[in-house]
């Protein structure tokens, strides 16, 4: 077993893997076919071999599937991971609807969560947004409650300001921040990063090749049929732009010897002891890759040309969650 390096989610939580798997690519989404089911779980197994416990789903990803496959995978080995899981979206038919923050609806998830895994505790437990329909208070009160109940162990937040951090923190302490960070996407740099450290709150940071735009696999156009091509950011002049960007990226790879996308990883765990890059995968080829990222350092002037090159703007068009 590989001796992965560990996080520690909030003051005092629990040590988990500084590389976290998130599974959501192991159920169809955004209009995608459902992949192989035993090449998802054997990818779930082999990263638990390799030391990585962190698992990362949504209860809304694949209306469940997620959940149910990752319960199939831990059966038998439920000590050896720590589950993350989102709640709040509202999907039909694979369009998303809304959200359902009511404190009524949270203690429904659950346990259709706990069922779904198949396990009598969710380790982190987080609504997938905030919005203004429902109090911060109602939303981190309700899950503080389950916690008394003993359903859920420890409390997370994600795609949340840094003013809503600091209200959510003073309800109950928050272990982790999950949010999308790459060097595609550093707007968070400013405030939401600083109050998390200044917390002693882990941030679970996704989306670091920035939707692919940061493998240095991409070409412009893209496909008619990528779901991409919703964002602004990959259509057009906006997407010639940003590959240009990502020129400097693929050389710096190249010159040592690995991937763009390692880079991309490598860049994003090099931002703190506190940071965990998230990295989706379906099939047990990623591992090997992803694994090696996490031992990747930058010179001085690597890490300066990388910074320099994608500052906050550099990018043009909205962020990945931006149409």
């Amino acid at each position: 077993m590989k001796n992965i390096t560990k996080i520690q989610l909030g003051q005092n939580g629990p040590f988990v893997s500084k590389l976290g798997l998130g599974c959501m690519r192991m159920s169809a989404i955004w209009g995608s076919s459902t992949p192989e089911e035993t090449e998802s779980i054997a990818t779930i197994h082999e990263a638990l071999d390799s030391g990585i416990n962190f698992l990362n789903t949504g209860d809304f990803y694949g209306a469940g599937h997620n959940e149910m496959l990752i319960g199939k995978a831990i059966k038998g080995r439920r000590e050896d991971a720590f589950i993350s899981v989102k709640f709040g979206a509202i999907f039909h038919n694979g369009q998303p609807l809304g959200l359902d923050l009511r404190p009524i609806a949270i203690k429904n998830f659950i346990n259709y969560s706990l069922t779904r895994l198949g396990i009598e505790t969710i380790d982190l437990y987080q609504p997938c947004r905030m919005d203004n329909s429902v109090p911060v208070e109602d939303i981190i009160g309700t899950v503080a409650d389950l916690i008394k109940e003993g359903k859920v162990r420890h409390i997370g937040v994600s795609e949340i300001t840094a003013d809503q951090l600091r209200k959510a923190n003073s309800i109950h302490p928050i272990s982790a921040l999950e949010i999308g960070y790459s060097l595609a996407d550093r707007q968070i740099e400013s405030e939401l990063l600083p109050a998390a450290k200044e917390l002693g709150i882990a941030v679970v940071a996704f989306a670091n090749t920035a939707e692919g735009l940061l493998t240095g696999e991409m070409k412009a156009p893209l496909a008619a049929k990528d779901y991409r091509n919703h964002f602004s950011r990959f259509q057009g002049e906006n997407l010639i732009h940003n590959l240009e960007k990502v020129k400097v990226l693929k050389q710096i790879a190249s010159n040592k010897g690995c991937t763009p996308t390692q880079v991309a990883i490598a860049w994003v765990k090099e931002q703190g002891d506190h940071i965990m890059p998230l990295v989706s995968m379906s099939r047990r080829s990623r591992l090997p890759e992803n694994i090696a990222a996490m031992d990747i350092v930058f010179t001085p002037e690597e890490m300066n040309i990388l910074n320099t090159t994608f500052t906050i703007g550099a990018i043009h068009g909205g962020t990945y969650l931006q149409r």
